[in-house]
């Protein structure tokens, strides 16, 4: 997957951000392999400061069409050290999924997110996303997408590594339950990424 610096087809190089998401909002191109009605999700503004790439929506996103409404979601504002206004002003913060779909249910949790998202729709909204100061990689499946394979031989190691970052990325675990397990099982993320994080965040909206 390229980094930030990306380019759209050349007939909707001056599609306008509102454009663009009522395009993403819209699309039906997995209409055929997702279990359900497609319902993407997707949160940015022009003034974007903050971009969070996850993983894909949940159900309960996918039924209340917000956000990381979910239990994740009330830990991932807790590290960030944000509210729900503020991570919910698309003016400061926008939300890209690595998949816009809720992809379903497997055997052991989620499906993963679809593969046809990061490719059709990325790269147009990271170039219609100027002010972005800081771009958090959240779970492993964003991390495969925007981080070299020597910087992601695991996730752990990944965020154990933050500082190695190129900017603007900051990779962090997905706040799902287990994440619980894993924090007590490396509490330097608590002691040292957690602050770091905080920092990061409050000087990029600053």
């Amino acid at each position: 997957m390229p980094p930030l610096s990306t380019h759209s087809e050349p007939d909707q190089a001056n599609e306008t951000l509102e454009a663009l998401l009522a395009r993403i909002r819209g699309c039906r191109h997995c209409t055929s392999v997702l279990p359900h009605e497609p319902r993407p999700f997707v949160q940015a503004a022009p003034g974007a400061r903050l971009l969070i790439i996850g993983q894909a929506p949940g159900s309960k996103v996918h039924a209340s069409g917000i956000g990381w409404d979910d239990a994740s979601g009330d830990r991932l504002r807790d590290w960030l050290g944000l509210d729900k206004a503020r991570f919910y002003d698309p003016e400061l913060v926008a939300q890209m999924p690595s998949g816009f779909c809720y992809p379903g249910k497997g055997d052991g949790g989620d499906l993963p997110p679809r593969p046809e998202c990061a490719p059709l729709w990325h790269a147009p909204l990271l170039e219609r996303l100027p002010n972005l100061r800081l771009v958090l990689l959240v779970g492993r499946y964003a991390q495969v997408l925007y981080l070299s394979p020597a910087l992601r031989r695991s996730m752990t190691e990944t965020v154990r590594r933050w500082q190695d970052m190129p900017d603007p990325y900051f990779p962090l675990p997905h706040p799902a339950w287990r994440s619980r397990l894993w924090m007590a099982k490396h509490p330097w993320f608590e002691a040292e990424v957690l602050p770091a994080l905080r920092k990061r965040i409050a000087e990029a909206l600053a």
